[in-house]
């Protein structure tokens, strides 16, 4: 197939205007949720029923150990779930094998929603829509309220407090994603996105060949699916299933949802620091980051002899490479092409998107407030180089944040690295991954590079449902979560018992071109180069020898 110029500017370009047309009201109306100090009735309720001191205030230890506590409990709900699920169906539907509920459950807790089982064969109703389904959304709440946590502490002065996760967990549900979801599922049901409970019997009249494809509750999973840049389908095929995405039109749409929330974050942290230049530099950053990110992804897919194998029909290389990057920039993980099957180079920015640490503009708030530890690293190296002490909104950069954030920038890394290295040693590990040369140990690095960066997606050749890729799947997963959320809260909490200062003369300017300059080159310095000689030896060597 060949790779249509026009179509891929066009695409861009209707997605620009929409995200921008969206930008400003609900970067705008998330800010009134984060600062926002009245309740709903429902949401009292659920502070009645759970206990919750809705007015209540917590540190950043107890902030910390509420997330915590509640991916735990998250962890070992979603377990027992599947394997009481005959239980649950009423006999509809087998228990799950151990190694792969552990992993499955883990994987949704962390947002990553890396699936290693058929979904619409192995799991029934009940655990796809009161349990995984359900994980969809408190997990994407999770990573914004973390983020609105982190802007509370830059903004505070003097205190010990950023704001309650509770509060925010709940008001993220009620007020910003079961709503957005609502709408989506609709147009998704509109666009053809099935929505139902019994199978659906296709007839082919070409071949006089029928068959019957499970159904079931697919556009309401779909639309928190991509809008919480959460990537699991309700089918194997994931977006590639015309069940799924059916259409053009759905295809751009779901590419639009899983931009809608990062992209408007942004927004809201400069209306919630008051400053606004603040987050158009960090927008402009993003930006800049996915279009070159994009502009790399067209030139490997045109470059390439052949891009019909693995690239869904029915939209081309060009809505499939659109959505190649949006997936792997946003840690969103949904595919509608095989990524094992793109060509070497078109892998290795899928690759090198991850690594870039998923901030343009990232997950549902975890692209946010990775970018802003990355914008603290660069006022550091700024105020190095024009010696003066560095600041950031007014706050101090310390030896304890510039400790806190480049442990921040090493955690995932070192997951990548170490666990892809120790896995391509034991040979049962790399026995997992059936393709030969540098495209065998590229589906190892793909697969680590997935979980620590809480992706999800794959180069599908690789198997790791066993105990042994199951269970260090498992530990990136939940590691690359976990421990980056546990930094960035302290991190918080360090700038919230700070009294800001007031600028001066030499003070850096945190926004503007020169810092959005400084910024970009930090991001693509301090993340994805850290990856070259794992890439040189997989997709790199792949594509150049191939």
């Amino acid at each position: 197939m060949q790779f249509n110029v026009l179509s891929f500017i066009t695409q861009i370009a209707i997605l620009i205007v929409a995200l921008g047309a969206v930008h400003r009201p609900l970067g705008a109306y998330l800010a009134r949720v984060a600062d926002d100090t009245g309740h709903l009735r429902l949401e009292r309720w659920v502070y009645r029923a759970t206990g919750v001191g809705a007015d209540s205030s917590q540190t950043w230890k107890a902030y910390a150990r509420s997330v915590l506590a509640f991916s735990i409990a998250g962890v070992l709900l979603l377990y027992v779930a599947q394997r009481i699920q005959p239980l649950l169906s009423g006999g509809q539907a087998a228990g799950v094998d151990p190694w792969v509920a552990m992993n499955t459950a883990v994987s949704f807790v962390t947002n990553t929603n890396w699936q290693v089982y058929v979904p619409e064969t192995t799991l029934g109703f009940v655990v796809q829509m009161a349990f995984l389904s359900v994980q969809n959304f408190v997990s994407a709440a999770a990573g914004i309220a973390v983020s609105f946590a982190l802007i509370r502490g830059i903004a505070r002065r003097g205190s010990g407090s950023l704001g309650n996760f509770w509060v925010d967990l709940t008001r993220l549900m009620f007020r910003v994603l079961l709503p957005l979801s609502a709408v989506a599922a609709v147009l998704l049901m509109v666009g053809g996105v099935v929505q139902n409970f019994w199978p659906t019997e296709v007839h082919n009249a070409v071949t006089g060949v029928s068959q019957t494809i499970p159904g079931g509750p697919v556009a309401s999973q779909e639309a928190i699916k991509e809008l919480g840049t959460n990537g699991g389908g309700y089918f194997n095929a994931n977006s590639a299933h015309p069940f799924e995405n059916p259409t053009p039109f759905t295809n751009l749409f779901e590419v639009f949802l899983l931009l809608l929330i990062p992209s408007a974050l942004p927004y809201t942290f400069g209306r919630m620091v008051g400053d606004r230049k603040q987050g158009y530099t960090v927008l402009t950053v993003m930006g800049a980051l996915w279009l070159l990110s994009m502009t790399v992804m067209a030139w490997t897919l045109s470059a390439a002899p052949n891009t019909g194998e693995g690239m869904e029909q029915r939209f081309g290389p060009a809505a499939s490479g659109i959505f190649a990057t949006a997936t792997t920039l946003t840690s969103t993980g949904a595919v509608n092409a095989a990524h094992d099957s793109l060509p070497p180079l078109a892998g290795g920015m899928a690759m090198f998107n991850m690594m870039l640490g998923e901030v343009a503009p990232g997950g549902v708030g975890s692209g946010l407030y990775g970018m802003l530890v990355l914008a603290i690293v660069a006022v550091f190296l700024g105020g190095l180089m024009v010696g003066r002490t560095p600041e950031y909104l007014g706050k101090k950069v310390q030896t304890r944040h510039m400790t806190l954030a480049a442990l921040y920038l090493l955690v995932t890394p070192v997951l990548v690295l170490v666990l892809t290295g120790a896995a391509a040693l034991i040979p049962d590990a790399v026995a997992q991954a059936p393709a030969q040369g540098p495209h065998q140990f590229s589906e190892l690095l793909y697969a680590f590079t997935s979980g620590a960066n809480n992706n999800g997606s794959a180069f599908g050749g690789i198997t790791t449902s066993g105990p042994l890729l199951s269970s260090l799947m498992a530990a990136a997963m939940w590691l690359g979560r976990i421990v980056p959320i546990l930094l960035v809260l302290a991190l918080a909490g360090c700038f919230a018992a700070q009294e800001p200062i007031p600028p001066s003369p030499g003070t850096l300017a945190t926004y503007g071109p020169l810092f959005a300059g400084l910024l970009g080159t930090v991001t693509f310095l301090l993340t994805a180069l850290n990856y070259f000689p794992a890439l040189a030896l997989g997709p790199i060597a792949e594509g150049t020898f191939r």
